[in-house]
């Protein structure tokens, strides 16, 4: 798959198949700072921080976290990419509160195994994060 590509998917929420949709694919050209760059010029915007004090998302320029809110004739569409190293998985979701959960889950995975720095007191499992830790910072509006 080429680093941007337009193509039919299915939303991870609704299962729902669209068409036409800008999907992110691998990007091992350059480093994490070029595809920021790249994907901004198709209207995605990397994410620095999630939870309600704007703990890190990520660890840039290795592992980010971006997304994108676009709509289709049906209503919105929200879109998640996870960028590691170069590999890039991208997933799209119909309601705004399950793409804040799969933000919230990549989240989690960064603050528990240390790849950015986050909430002291964090549960167990992702699904037990208070609802402080599943929502974008106060000051972050993009893709939110």
């Amino acid at each position: 798959m080429d680093a941007i590509t337009t193509t039919t998917v299915t939303t991870e929420d609704t299962g729902e198949t669209i068409d036409g949709v800008t999907v992110l694919g691998d990007y091992h050209m350059n480093d994490g700072y070029d595809w920021m760059g790249l994907i901004s010029e198709h209207g995605w915007a990397v994410m620095p921080s999630w939870g309600s004090e704007g703990w890190e998302l990520g660890q840039w320029p290795y592992v980010m976290v971006a997304g994108i809110r676009t709509a289709d004739e049906i209503g919105n569409l929200f879109g998640m990419a996870t960028y590691c190293e170069g590999d890039v998985k991208t997933t799209f979701y119909r309601t705004k509160a399950r793409y804040w959960d799969a933000v919230s889950e990549q989240a989690f995975l960064h603050w528990k195994n240390g790849q950015a720095h986050g909430p002291a007191d964090l549960p167990e499992a992702a699904a037990e994060l208070p609802s402080r830790y599943r929502i974008p910072p106060l000051f972050q509006t993009a893709a939110a």
